[in-house]
């Protein structure tokens, strides 16, 4: 490299969103906003499922699991983007970007995973439900829980190594609102295609696996269901699903498009505002899916809003 008068990179520049300072005010306002409710609902969740006894089943101990995710997911990204929209120029160094990347990383891949347990859970549910307490103990709740997680961070491994491996010392402006894969792809002056091919495979994998997961589950569970002789019984049983097939799709069908598909087949400007959707605003959504749509969860806020004016 030396002799090739490279200089390596040590910083980079993130170019955000838009260039346009009118913009950066509004989105400003509007980013803040909904990184507020994300962090707000997020943890409501939480908070509500460790207060209410009537939620603590297994359902509910990974959907506040999710919920952590979210928040980190949303926290490696939305701070630094919203720095962008105030400042003149804003730079990252290296190592700094490496690990923000590596973060989004880890929690990305244990959200797909999550949704994949909870989706199983939900199979044992209703497909057995006299076994339920057996095949979702809290030993085997506890594996299913680090296996996610586990998960995330062999993804996030594979991603970053060959990240690491590829040499920077040329551009240093990243024509995105966060350090993702692809831009800093670009930015790269090594010609390796396992770079291209390993975490693609990694991403495809990963996305097949959780993806067959819950297919199989619902697949099995459509059938249980239509077994059920009432309306309302059927009703029932979807009503704990619906929440959940929500966030699944909204999920997948960016990472998708994000992370599998062939790069050359959409724009960094449509790159940029998929990237939006899934680590700003699913964060966000999903709280209020779970909480708008559920029930059980609603029943639980009444009765923790009712003990507190009791106690007021």
């Amino acid at each position: 490299m030396s002799g090739n008068n490279c200089t390596f990179v040590t910083e980079f520049i993130i170019l955000g969103l838009t260039d346009d300072p009118t913009l950066h005010v509004i989105l400003f306002v509007i980013f803040l906003g909904v990184y507020a409710v994300t962090v707000v609902g997020n943890l409501s969740i939480i908070i509500l499922i460790r207060n209410s006894s009537q939620l603590h089943t297994p359902m509910y101990l990974f959907l506040s699991h999710l919920a952590f995710v979210d928040i980190g997911y949303s926290s490696s990204v939305t701070p630094l983007m919203l720095i962008n929209f105030l400042a003149d120029k804003t730079s990252i160094p290296l190592g700094g970007c490496v690990a923000q990347f590596c973060s989004t990383a880890i929690f990305g891949t244990t959200e797909c995973f999550l949704l994949a347990v909870m989706a199983y859970d939900r199979y044992v549910a209703i497909c057995n439900p006299l076994l339920y307490s057996i095949n979702m103990s809290p030993r085997i709740c506890s594996l299913l829980l680090i296996t996610s997680y586990m998960a995330g961070c062999m993804n996030a491994w594979i991603f970053t190594g060959c990240l690491l491996n590829r040499s920077f010392c040329g551009p240093n402006k990243i024509n995105h609102f966060f350090c993702d894969y692809s831009p800093l792809l670009k930015l790269s002056t090594s010609q390796d295609n396992l770079a291209e091919i390993l975490p693609a495979a990694s991403a495809g994998s990963i996305i097949m696996i959780t993806v067959l997961v819950i297919i199989i589950s619902y697949v099995c569970i459509l059938f249980s269901v239509l077994k059920i002789s009432t309306t309302e019984g059927r009703s029932k049983a979807f009503s704990t699903c619906t929440s959940h097939l929500t966030t699944v799709t909204l999920l997948y069908g960016t990472g998708t498009f994000n992370y599998v598909l062939p790069k050359s087949s959409y724009s960094s400007d449509e790159n940029k505002m998929v990237s939006v959707f899934y680590t700003v605003m699913i964060p966000m959504l999903n709280p209020l899916i779970y909480s708008l749509r559920n029930n059980e969860v609603k029943s639980a806020l009444k009765k923790l809003m009712n003990r507190k004016h009791l106690f007021s």
